[in-house]
């Protein structure tokens, strides 16, 4: 998950956020202290998480949330010095643009707007905008959208590549490496400890998209590029934290839709649903048609497998009638007639009742898509885990924290919070990425793990202090 959200591409970049148990009561806290760790220059590498990317864009007020500037903020108190991240700027505080929750419909589903005032354009196109330039020297190097597997990639920051790495890029340098830019950032900055939290991206794109775009990185690939960007944190001796990579199975962009579409399949007698599966392209009678029983259908007890992604909301009330909608809304209309003739697609037919006008693969990940989906996640998360042990590196495991959260929540200072979407605190309107006080729980976490693992005592933050969703 390249993972910047588009219609043509569900929802990017992580990640499922509901925590199990309680955060400790901030008042009786120890004495701060940075135990054996030096936390006087701090850089954070990762994707849109580190970045603070969330409502399906990169904004002024997410960057101030993001879990690596609320690490900088508490480093402070055990030594930590300035934290720079690229900020946007006041006049266009709005960046690439945001979800805004502005009401609710007679049956309760959200109504959202995009916001377009105050963006940090520079050109481009509305498909692919230039950002507006920011290439001074920073310590927070979240790029939305990169996977493991780029970082390796010449020219991702030039302008055919990710518009949010090309924003950080001098253009003296267009065809620099995002590695070449940690490489180059680590030797400037000389940093004494690090956060990399990346591979999110290599699970999500195919898992959001359903497994119809995107593709799972080849674990050798990812392990070798771990190795390589962990080889440049760590060049100069600096201490750090790695976070392996959670279940995206768990997060409201996969659970939200399906319970419901199951109940109103049940309330109206109707046994399954006709559905695209894969990528692969062909007509009604091969295999990529696929029967799903409405008994399989993901409710919210979680019986059942199948789940029905948060962009399938708007089509599922089309089902059994004749047409095109569903395919409109992430087919670009020049190619159009030439994927529904690929794959057999005839927008005349009952929608998602015959195997002539199936519920397209893009919403729906299926049980063989998610089992797909955590082999390459557990393999993935055994590279990061060893590669960090490797360099007696201290871990967070996100996944094992986010299943639990999942099911559980987690209470904040007295304050209970879910992983329901919207209403439940910790995810933003797109259902993937944390809200504010959703990322400052991860920051919360993660200190947990740099304490033990380095004898610090680095302080807790509120994370009641900060919102959820922002309602109209």
């Amino acid at each position: 998950m390249n993972l910047l959200f588009k219609r043509s591409a569900p929802f990017l970049a992580l990640l499922g956020l509901a925590l199990g148990g309680c955060q400790p009561d901030l008042e009786n806290s120890p004495k701060p202290s940075a135990g054996q760790a030096d936390f006087s220059r701090f850089i954070a590498v990762g994707n849109s998480l580190t970045a603070g990317f969330g409502d399906n864009g990169l904004y002024r007020e997410g960057q101030l949330n993001s879990y690596p500037n609320f690490l900088a903020q508490q480093f402070r108190a055990v030594g930590g010095g300035d934290f720079v991240q690229p900020l946007f700027t006041e006049a266009q505080s709005n960046g690439s643009g945001y979800l805004s929750l502005t009401g609710f419909t007679a049956t309760g589903a959200p109504i959202t707007t995009t916001v377009t005032t105050n963006r940090a354009f520079r050109g481009g196109t509305a498909t692919a905008p230039l950002f507006t330039k920011f290439t001074e020297p920073v310590n927070n190097l979240g790029v939305p959208g990169i996977r493991m597997s780029d970082i390796l990639t010449p020219g991702y920051g030039s302008v055919q590549g990710n518009p949010y790495f090309e924003r950080l890029t001098p253009d003296a340098t267009p065809t620099q490496t995002y590695l070449q830019r940690v490489q180059a950032t680590v030797t400037a900055l000389r940093p004494t400890f690090f956060t990399e939290w990346l591979g999110n991206n290599d699970v999500l794109g195919f898992a959001t998209a359903g497994g119809a775009a995107s593709s799972l990185t080849p674990t050798a690939t990812f392990t070798t590029n771990t190795n390589q960007v962990l080889d440049a944190l760590t060049a100069g001796g600096a201490k750090g934290l790695v976070v392996t990579i959670p279940d995206v199975t768990g997060i409201p962009f996969f659970t939200t839709v399906g319970p419901g579409f199951r109940a109103t399949l049940t309330a109206n007698n109707v046994p399954g649903v006709l559905a695209l599966t894969g990528a692969a392209p062909g007509g009604p009678t091969t295999a990529n048609r696929k029967q799903i029983a409405t008994v399989d259908i993901r409710d919210a007890a979680g019986n059942g497998r199948q789940l029905f992604t948060l962009t399938s909301a708007p089509f599922l009330p089309l089902l059994g009638r004749p047409t095109g909608a569903p395919w409109r809304s992430f087919v670009p209309k020049p190619a159009l007639a030439t994927y529904l003739a690929a794959y057999g697609i005839d927008t005349l037919q009952a929608f998602g009742a015959t195997a002539r006008n199936p519920i397209p693969s893009a919403f729906i990940l299926d049980d063989v898509e998610q089992a797909q989906v955590q082999t390459a996640t557990a393999a993935f998360n055994a590279a990061l885990t060893t590669a960090a042990n490797q360099r007696n590196l201290a871990v967070f495991d996100a996944n094992t924290f986010f299943r639990s959260v999942a099911t559980s929540g987690i209470v904040t200072n007295g304050v209970s919070n879910t992983a329901a979407f919207i209403s439940g605190n910790l995810f933003s309107l797109d259902g993937v990425h944390p809200t504010p006080r959703g990322y400052a729980v991860i920051a919360n976490e993660m200190i947990k793990a740099i304490n033990a693992k380095y004898g610090a005592a680095v302080p807790g933050l509120d994370a009641t202090a900060y919102r959820g969703v922002k309602f109209p």
